[in-house]
């Protein structure tokens, strides 16, 4: 079944910094525009950036822009997101999917790849 294996997630201080990555398993990333969500505790799962399939367009949603920067290295098959001066609004699960381009108009259950996960918590 093909899906992501997110890593990277930790707790840190606000202000701070972290890098998630996602690998993809059971399938060729270069194919597909690959998005970054997150969930929030008792929140819905939403979308924050997405990277086109050759990388050459990055989209942001307005609370991370600035501060996010989302990334491909499809030589090892992983999808990246850099995050920057993290606030605590920032805490949540973050996942990576997949679908064949970026837009804000395909519905979540069209994404697909769902992993578990890495967990971010933004606390001083």
């Amino acid at each position: 079944q093909p899906h992501f294996v997110e890593s990277g997630g930790a707790l840190v201080q606000p202000g701070e910094s972290l890098n998630v990555s996602c690998a993809a398993s059971g399938f060729t990333l270069q194919y597909y525009a690959v998005r970054w969500f997150r969930q929030a505790p008792g929140k819905e799962r939403e979308g924050v950036s997405c990277i086109s399939i050759d990388g050459g367009k990055l989209t942001y949603k307005d609370f991370v822009k600035g501060r996010f920067t989302i990334s491909r290295d499809n030589a090892k098959n992983t999808v990246y997101l850099q995050m920057n001066d993290l606030k605590p609004e920032d805490t949540a699960v973050y996942y990576c999917a997949y679908t064949y381009y970026c837009s804000d108009f395909i519905a979540i259950t069209e994404y697909k790849g769902w992993g578990q996960g890495t967990p971010v918590t933004v606390s001083s």
